[in-house]
C-alpha cells in the first residue's frame, strides 16, 4: 500500500528531502530540551547542575560530536539507509533515557553518546542532497532539511513548558524520544537512494543525473580520508564551520539561559518568544540559497555565488555586537533574532558546499570533518563560556560572535578552488 501510494506522488526527490527535514527537526528537538531543562530550579536541584557543570555536559556532548566524521565514513561505506538509521535509533533512545538522570554525571555520559548519535544529521543530509538533486537545486534542497535545525529548537520551549505543567522536565525527553522513534520506523520503511528506490520514473532520474557536475559521480571506491584531508577545499569549508558554529551552540544551548538569568525571563516567557531566533534562523536557510542562486543565473560562478551568499550573512552577524548593550530586553531578543537569521544565511551556504565540490561517495565523509571543526568551535566557545561568565558576563561573547563570520568569510574568499566542473 506505501508504495502504490508514494508511486504516484510528482517529484519523489522532494518527498524524500521533506522525510529527511522531519528528521532534523527531531534530531535538533532531542538535542535543544536541555537549554531549556536547565533554566528550570527542579532540574538543577534534581541532577544537582550549576552553569560550570552544564558547560561540562555540553562540552561531552560536544565531544561526542566531533565523531562526525567517523559517522559520515560508516554512511559512506554501508549506505546512508542503513547508517542515518542505525544512528537515529540510538540517538532517539538516548534522548529518551535521559527521562531517567539522577545527577550531572549521568546526564554527561547520556550526552556524549547521543553527541556521536546526533552528528550523522548534517552528513546525512548532505549525502542524501548530493544523491538527489541536480545542482541548480541543491542549494534549496539543503536549507529545506536545515530548516528542521532551526524548527526544532523553536520546539523544545513550550514542548518543556507542557511537560513541566502536566508532570515534570523529565516527560520531555520521554515525548520527544518516543517520536524520534516512530520516525525511524518511516525512515526504513520509505527512504532508498535514486539507484534503488522502486518508484522513482526514469524520467526523474535522468533529470537528476543528467544535471549534476560530472564530478559527482561516485567511482564506487571507499572514501580515503587521508586523501581528503589532503585537499584545500576540505578545510576551506571546514574552518568558517569552526568560527561559524558557536553562533548556534550559543543560541541552543546557551540563550535560554542567558534570557533567564540576566533579562529574568520565566518559563511562560521562555515558551512564547525564546523560539523566534530560530523562526528567523528557518528564514536565513532559505534566503542564503536564493541570494546564491539569483547570483549565479546572473553570471557568477556557483562557489563565488555561494561566498556571496556567505558574506552577506556574516555582515549581518555585526548586529551581536550589541546584544547585552541594550537595555531594552526585547531589543536584545531582536538582535537575536536577527543574528539567528544571519548564521543560518552563511551556515547553509558552507555546509553545501561539500556537495559542490566532492563526489557523492566522499560528501558523506567532507561533510563530517567540516562538522568536526565546527564542533570544536562550540566545545572550546562553550567551556570558555561556562568558566568566564560569572566573572565577565555575557557581552564579550556575542562581540567574538560578530567577529568570527567576518574572518571566516575572509577565509572561504582565499582557500576554496573552484573546480572546473563547479
Amino acid at each position: 500500500m506505501g508504495a502504490r501510494m508514494i508511486k504516484k506522488l510528482w517529484g519523489l526527490r522532494w518527498w524524500m528531502i521533506g522525510l529527511i527535514t522531519i528528521g532534523t527537526v527531531l534530531n535538533y528537538l532531542t538535542r535543544n530540551i536541555l537549554g531549556v531543562v536547565v533554566t528550570q530550579a527542579a532540574f538543577t536541584a534534581d541532577v544537582g547542575i550549576t552553569e560550570k557543570e552544564y558547560s561540562w555536559v555540553t562540552a561531552v556532548f560536544q565531544v561526542g560530536l566531533l565523531l562526525q566524521p567517523v559517522a559520515g565514513y560508516v554512511m559512506d561505506v554501508i549506505g546512508l539507509k542503513l547508517g542515518f538509521g542505525l544512528f537515529a535509533l540510538a540517538w532517539a533512545v538516548l534522548t529518551a533515557l535521559h527521562g531517567a538522570a539522577v545527577n550531572w554525571q549521568m546526564l554527561a555520559a547520556l550526552r556524549g553518546l547521543m553527541g556521536f548519535a546526533e552528528g550523522t544529521a548534517q552528513p546525512g543530509g548532505m549525502k542524501a542532497v548530493a544523491e538527489w538533486f541536480p545542482t541548480k537545486e541543491r542549494g534549496f534542497a539543503a536549507g529545506l532539511y536545515n530548516v528542521g535545525a532551526s524548527f526544532g529548537p523553536m520546539l523544545a520551549a513550550p514542548l518543556v513548558a507542557w511537560a513541566i505543567l502536566f508532570h515534570s522536565w523529565r516527560l520531555a525527553f520521554v515525548i520527544a524520544g518516543v517520536a524520534a522513534l516512530l520516525w525511524v520506523a518511516m525512515w526504513f520503511k520509505f527512504y532508498y537512494s535514486p539507484n534503488k528506490h522502486p518508484t522513482l520514473t526514469k524520467d526523474e532520474r535522468d533529470y537528476i543525473e543528467g544535471n549534476q557536475e560530472t564530478h559527482l559521480a561516485a567511482s564506487g571506491a571507499k572514501p580515503s580520508l587521508r586523501h581528503l584531508l589532503k585537499q584545500r577545499n576540505t578545510w576551506g569549508i571546514a574552518i568558517p564551520r569552526l568560527l561559524a558554529d558557536p553562533t548556534w551552540g550559543t543560541l541552543t544551548l546557551w540563550m535560554p539561559l542567558y534570557l533567564a538569568s540576566e533579562r529574568g525571563w520565566d518559563i511562560k516567557q521562555l515558551a512564547l518568544f525564546a523560539w523566534l531566533p530560530f523562526l528567523t534562523a528557518d528564514i536565513g536557510a532559505m534566503t542564503g540559497p536564493t541570494i546564491a542562486y539569483w547570483l549565479h543565473k546572473r553570471g557568477f560562478s556557483l562557489i563565488n555565488a555561494r561566498r556571496c551568499a556567505f558574506t552577506v550573512g556574516a555582515l549581518l552577524m555585526t548586529s551581536m555586537l550589541f546584544v547585552a548593550k541594550v537595555q531594552d530586553q526585547y531589543l536584545a531578543l531582536a538582535l537575536l533574532c536577527l543574528g539567528g537569521f544571519a548564521h543560518q544565511t552563511l551556515s547553509i551556504t558552507v555546509i553545501t558546499m561539500s556537495s559542490d565540490l566532492f563526489r557523492k561517495n566522499e560528501v558523506a565523509t567532507v561533510a563530517g570533518i567540516a562538522g568536526f571543526c565546527g564542533n570544536v568551535g562550540v566545545l572550546v566557545f562553550t567551556l570558555f563560556v561556562g568558566g568566564l561568565v560569572k566573572v565577565i558576563g555575557y557581552d564579550p561573547f556575542f562581540v567574538a560572535l560578530a567577529l568570527f563570520d567576518i574572518l571566516g568569510a575572509i577565509w572561504l574568499w582565499t582557500v576554496v578552488k573552484e573546480t572546473k566542473t563547479a
